[in-house]
């Protein structure tokens, strides 16, 4: 089988997204794929869904941060990014999903957006609330450990 020829290919942009969750979340990339399929048909709708052909390449996620790449075709990159602001909500786990920028290949996306967080996460013991607690702690914020669940807070907070 020939390949097309190259006015005929299809054109990508490429979004450089990250992702925040609480330290304790378990996102995989095919629970972020499929959440994007879902976020952006019940957005746009089966045909305008499956002509943005979303598809996530690249995925990290580790300590509840990660980042990713999401391919979209030229031309749909503001439903993907419209897509991407509909999800709140991963295998139960609340998230925070941020586009940090559109580019035409990966590589470009990848040195422009995505800025190697996954991963960059310390562990250490606090003072909160009159007891020892586990804090989580990336780029300034930290995320307090608590019975019943975890509480967001800055270096401020225990100063």
């Amino acid at each position: 089988m020939k390949h097309l020829p190259k006015h005929l290919q299809p054109r990508w942009r490429y979004l450089g997204v990250e992702i925040e969750a609480w330290p304790d979340a378990d996102v995989a990339r095919g629970s972020f794929q499929r959440e994007l399929w879902f976020a952006a048909q019940n957005l746009l709708g089966d045909a305008e869904s499956a002509d943005a052909d979303l598809t996530v390449l690249g995925f990290r996620f580790d300590d509840g941060v990660g980042e990713t790449v999401v391919r979209a075709r030229r031309g749909h990159a503001g439903a993907a990014r419209a897509a991407l602001a509909c999800i709140d909500e991963i295998g139960g786990d609340p998230v925070g999903v941020s586009v940090h920028g559109v580019s035409g290949t990966v590589r470009a996306c990848e040195e422009r957006y995505l800025r190697g967080r996954a991963g960059r996460s310390g562990k250490r013991n606090v003072a909160f609330e009159d007891a020892d607690r586990i804090a989580y702690s990336r780029d300034g914020a930290l995320d307090v450990r608590l019975p019943a669940g975890f509480a967001g807070a800055t270096k401020l907070d225990f100063e």
